[in-house]
């Protein structure tokens, strides 16, 4: 198995910013987009990657961006490291598939998520209030049930630690409720069709989140779309309501996590090699399913 790249270093030019799992560098009127093969479980990130990770996240961006292109405009411009500026061309070995050249957009600070399914932090939600961010759901519903409309629930974008979901109306107070408004409906339109899309391949997009900014007046979708770190993605064949389902993405990791003794706080454990192939082989499987 290739070695996980974890960092990048592209000397001279400068770091915009480095997150859980990219490294964004700064052009001037452009961000440069580096997917690391770093993950994070429980917002913790671990000391080794899953290699080519960051290729397979990039792939699926790329193509998501290109298919939706006529519902949203996005801040790609190429994924193409040979139209790069001639600055990184000397790295062009840690940038090739893994890199998307963008647009500097100004971030809307809130996460814009759309959900289809009743899971995670939303089931949770609704077991305390028969709720999801302030929307009033129907009684007798189960785990990973589907909805009868997808509901949009924003969150706060958090530096560090869990975002904090917040009903529409908070979201008011952040963000110009007239953006807000479009952001949703944007945020709703965007989802449908890609749901639509992965159920005709045989995946279930129970939920996913987008970020938006604002690039010459207009909205933007930013950064990566529709990955397994962004979505959660199941397989339709063997999905049944009233359980938690597997997932095409890290939930292998948290599984193996949760069997030691850890306190969910940095320095994290080294996965084990089994761990990290068996993970790879679930990013590996959407990717074929959805791009095939």
């Amino acid at each position: 198995m290739e070695e996980a790249l974890l960092e990048t270093c592209l000397e001279g030019v400068p770091l915009f910013a480095r997150g859980k799992v990219r490294d964004v560098y700064d052009l001037d009127d452009r961000l440069l987009i580096v997917a690391t093969d770093r993950i994070s479980a429980y917002d913790v990130v671990m000391p080794n990657g899953i290699p080519g990770k960051g290729k397979i996240l990039t792939e699926m961006s790329l193509f998501w961006f290109d298919r939706l292109a006529g519902l949203v405009r996005d801040h790609l411009i190429s994924g193409n490291v040979d139209e790069y500026p001639e600055e990184v061309q000397p790295y062009k070995d840690q940038l090739e598939g893994r890199s998307m050249l963008v647009v500097k957009a100004d971030r809307i600070d809130v996460e814009c998520v759309a959900r289809g399914y009743l899971a995670g932090s939303g089931w949770r939600e609704y077991q305390e209030n028969r709720m999801v961010c302030g929307i009033p759901l129907p009684a007798g519903l189960q785990e990973s049930s589907r909805l009868s409309e997808p509901v949009f629930t924003p969150a706060t974008k958090a530096e560090t630690g869990h975002d904090e979901n917040i009903s529409f109306d908070q979201m008011c107070e952040i963000v110009d409720p007239e953006l807000a408004g479009r952001l949703r409906d944007l945020t709703l339109q965007v989802y449908a069709a890609a749901r639509d899309y992965a159920e005709g391949r045989g995946i279930i997009i129970a939920d996913t989140k987008f970020e938006f900014g604002l690039h010459n007046g207009g909205i933007v979708m930013i950064d990566e779309i529709l990955s397994p770190d962004s979505s959660r993605f199941w397989d339709q064949e063997v999905y049944a309501p009233g359980r938690s389902q597997d997932s095409f993405d890290k939930q292998f990791v948290r599984d193996y996590l949760d069997t030691l003794d850890w306190d969910k706080t940095p320095p994290a454990p080294a996965l084990p090699e089994e761990i990290v192939h068996r993970t790879l082989e679930k990013y590996r499987e959407a990717r074929d399913r959805l791009l095939e």
